[in-house]
């Protein structure tokens, strides 16, 4: 397509040069007829007018001839009929002869008129036409050659926007709805990307959304199967080993084994979904932000009707303001109920508990102690949370995930209570955040973590609270 339109450009400008070669070529020869013409309006001599016709070119072949004074005609090419049109026509004339063209221009000398002749050969009119063309020929190929190159990129970026366009919508299709196309080439392709991130913004937004309504409906699920599991718990022993039973009394106990290990096997069911299923949300979502006093709050007004029931002691502190922290309210509501829920699972009935929320240095504080007896090795219960032997996302594995997504961190010390006292620290989003202790946000903490460290003894016996 370059070509042809380097052609149609170039092979009429050829020919506007060939032309105006000619042209050229013919106006010198009227020049050198008017050379002789003024020669001849002087004197009709022959010695003068073939001084005139000598002066007038440089060559014997090119000089002019001058018909109707008896002068030498030997050169001349123009037929008898062209010399006789332009005496009766009286005007100069361009015809075409063997060898070229020749100009004809009448002169009237009195009674008769003569004719002066030059004679213009082929050479003579496309001088400079082989140059020309080769030029022309140049140029073109220099054009076509930059067109060529012109459209090679701009159709190797179209060809690479529909690449990368046809490379994402494979991603997509294959679930990768995190994958993005710079929209780039021409116009349609660019607005074909932009569409196309709008599309794959909405679909991760709706599988987001998705996940996180599992996530939801797992966790209100797990809530009342933590409830029904302790009130499992609260029925007679299941152990048919020991002692005499009836039939009816056999199936009973055996019932309520059926019981509590499909309650187990549920519980774990559902905290493998809520696992993976915030795992993958909070992989895919960005950064969000949660209330953690209001979070406190909401969950006690489950845990406190449930403790009511076990008669177990409970306080909430330092809940009443507003205080911000850098993760998702689901996850932060998760991670309390998994503690709480430890407590409830491994203390006695009537043990007292406390959930207080601190703000200092940087950081925000959740502590969550209790009454009852300890946790012989805190160390190892941290890495469990975080090894492969068979962890279902309970407790503390993911109160840490929980504050490490908050640039945090979970720790275990002796409570006041005398019990396990477990405290997550969360990044303030409101704060400059700078290294301090873990343990200076819950007064005694540090102190009796070096108390305890020099007794050579962590765990006190349980002492009587207060409530």
């Amino acid at each position: 397509m370059c070509s042809l339109v380097a052609l149609a450009f170039l092979i009429p400008l050829g020919l506007s040069l060939r032309e105006q070669s000619r042209d050229e070529a013919i106006a010198d020869a009227a020049r050198r007829s008017a050379l002789v013409t003024g020669a001849l309006a002087v004197s009709t001599d022959p010695a003068v007018v073939e001084r005139a016709v000598v002066a007038s070119a440089e060559g014997a072949q090119t000089r002019p001839v001058v018909h109707g004074l008896g002068l030498d005609e030997s050169a001349a090419r123009a037929s008898a009929s062209d010399l006789d049109r332009a005496r009766a026509d009286r005007r100069s004339l361009v015809v075409d002869v063997d060898g070229g063209v020749v100009r004809l221009d009448p002169v009237v000398l009195g009674d008769q008129t003569a004719v002066v002749e030059v004679f213009l050969p082929d050479s003579t009119l496309g001088e400079g036409a082989g140059g020309t063309w080769l030029l022309l020929f140049a140029v073109g190929a220099a054009m076509a050659g930059a067109a060529v190159l012109v459209v090679d990129r701009v159709a190797a970026r179209a060809v690479d926007s529909t690449r990368g366009l046809v490379k994402a919508a494979l991603s997509i299709g294959d679930g990768d709805l995190g994958v993005r196309v710079e929209p780039t080439g021409p116009r349609e392709l660019a607005e074909a990307g932009y569409a196309f991130n709008r599309m794959a913004d909405l679909l991760d937004a709706a599988r987001t959304d998705e996940r996180e309504l599992v996530a939801d409906l797992s966790h209100r699920l797990r809530t009342p199967l933590t409830v029904l599991r302790l009130d499992a718990e609260a029925l007679e022993s299941d152990d048919t080993s020991v002692g005499s039973f009836s039939p009816a009394e056999l199936d009973r106990l055996r019932g309520i084994r059926r019981i509590r290990q499909a309650i187990v096997t549920l519980e774990g069911e559902i905290d493998v979904l809520i696992k993976t299923t915030r795992k993958s949300v909070a992989h895919e979502a960005g950064p969000a932000m949660c209330d953690v006093s209001e979070v406190v709050r909401d969950r006690m007004v489950f845990w406190a009707a449930l403790a009511g029931d076990q008669n177990r002691p409970h306080r909430v502190n330092g809940a009443q303001l507003r205080i911000p922290a850098p993760v998702p309210r689901a996850e932060l509501a998760a991670a309390l109920d998994a503690v709480i829920g430890n407590v409830f699972r491994y203390t006695p009935q009537g043990t007292a508990f406390e959930v207080a929320v601190s703000r200092r240095d940087g950081y925000v504080a959740i502590r969550i102690d209790d009454a009852g007896p300890g946790i012989t090795n805190p160390d190892r219960a941290l890495r469990r949370g975080t090894s492969d032997q068979g962890s279902t996302g309970l407790g503390l594995d993911i109160a840490k995930r929980v504050a490490l997504q908050a640039n945090g961190s979970v720790s275990i010390d002796r409570a006041r209570l005398g019990g396990a006292s477990v405290v997550m620290l969360l990044a303030d989003p409101e704060a400059t955040p700078r290294q301090v202790s873990r343990f200076g946000l819950v007064g005694r903490m540090a102190r009796d973590a070096r108390d305890t460290k020099s007794s050579g003894r962590r765990w006190p016996r349980q002492r009587p609270t207060d409530e």
